[in-house]
């Protein structure tokens, strides 16, 4: 049994996300075409099945926001997202486009992936819109660029080289035990889920500054047997940015609504009723605190717990009277 946590690094756009709902078989982290998409490290996990030229494994991939120079707080979160990603990891892949030309970016992945000083292997990805003649040039570039363990053409979206990709992972994995039960495929909660599903939806249905100003956080989340409740607040910078993601006679938020919502029941097998609401934070971005609640789902799990921990009635515990009654033996001593 080999086992072990994979880190999935690029830049944006690479193809990380795709890569990582394709090994899982599920979708846990949402795609766009939008750059920097994802803003947290996202887990899957997948186990794997002893074949002729592999044992069994279980391999936890660790999908990573794409990795660029951070202005605001918020991408210097993402971007240490990615370091804290790197942490004790056992191997790493490091996912680039192949139709894309190597520039000052990818010496930034590189620099990044070199200082870590773990296995990598190169995957080389979109290879299906790529000449194939051309292949290999780009391979000799890359190999004199760093010693990769391993060099693997794929396409994440297409799915090609999926199974050879597994079967060398997990053989570079160490022997160890399974670090999750066979069912779970992630640990991120359902809430979490839930608020980046509708966030890819105001990535898909929005323009210009909005996507990258908007955040989500889910406010109530009530699971029934046949019904599950959700509250969600979209919160964003400027009161023009509000409108936008509202729309005219809010045909915009409706529209965001009603597709977020049937991804979340597909994904969660349950009827849903989502309601949404839109609020301006101003300068949210560049908020640790607001960053944090935006992006880190343990953190927003504290402050949940925090608010209904206050919201909880408390109760006044009485002591009895004492008052003209004698103890017996018994009560002095617990006294």
């Amino acid at each position: 049994m080999h086992s072990g946590f994979v880190t999935i690094i690029g830049r944006p756009n690479a193809g990380k996300s795709t890569l990582l709902n394709s090994l899982v078989g599920e979708k846990l982290a949402i795609v766009t075409h939008k750059a920097q998409t994802t803003r947290s490290r996202i887990t899957g996990i997948v186990n794997v099945k002893r074949k002729a030229k592999r044992p069994a494994g279980q391999v936890v991939f660790v999908d990573t926001p794409g990795v660029h120079k951070p202005e605001d707080q918020l991408n210097k979160r993402m971007m240490q997202e990615v370091y804290d990603s790197l942490e004790g990891c056992d191997l790493i892949l490091l996912i680039v486009d192949v139709t894309q030309k190597f520039g000052t970016g990818d010496e930034f992945v590189l620099d990044i992936v070199k200082r870590a000083k773990v296995k990598t292997f190169l995957l080389l990805n979109k290879i299906d819109l790529f000449e194939k003649t051309k292949l290999l040039p780009v391979i000799e570039a890359w190999t004199q660029r760093f010693e990769f363990a391993q060099i693997v053409p794929i396409s994440a979206e297409k799915e090609l080289g999926k199974e050879e990709l597994l079967t060398s992972v997990v053989n570079a994995l160490p022997e160890g035990p399974k670090y999750f039960p066979e069912d779970q495929i992630t640990d991120q909660p359902e809430r979490f889920i839930v608020a980046e599903l509708i966030r890819e939806q105001i990535l898909i249905n929005t323009a210009q500054e909005v996507p990258y100003a908007s955040g989500v956080l889910i406010e109530k989340f009530e699971e029934g047997a046949k019904l599950y409740r959700i509250s969600a607040v979209i919160f964003v910078e400027r009161e023009g940015q509000k409108a936008i993601v509202i729309g005219k006679q809010g045909t915009m938020l409706k529209h965001i609504g009603t597709r977020a919502r049937q991804q979340i029941e597909r994904i969660l097998g349950v009827k849903v009723f989502l309601e949404l609401f839109v609020k301006v934070r101003e300068g949210w971005r560049d908020s640790v605190r607001d960053v944090d609640e935006a992006i880190d789902w343990r953190k927003q799990l504290e402050s949940l717990n925090t608010r209904l921990s206050d919201a909880a009635p408390k109760t006044e515990t009485r002591k009895p009277s004492t008052k003209n009654r004698k103890s017996s033996p018994s009560e002095a001593q617990k006294k």
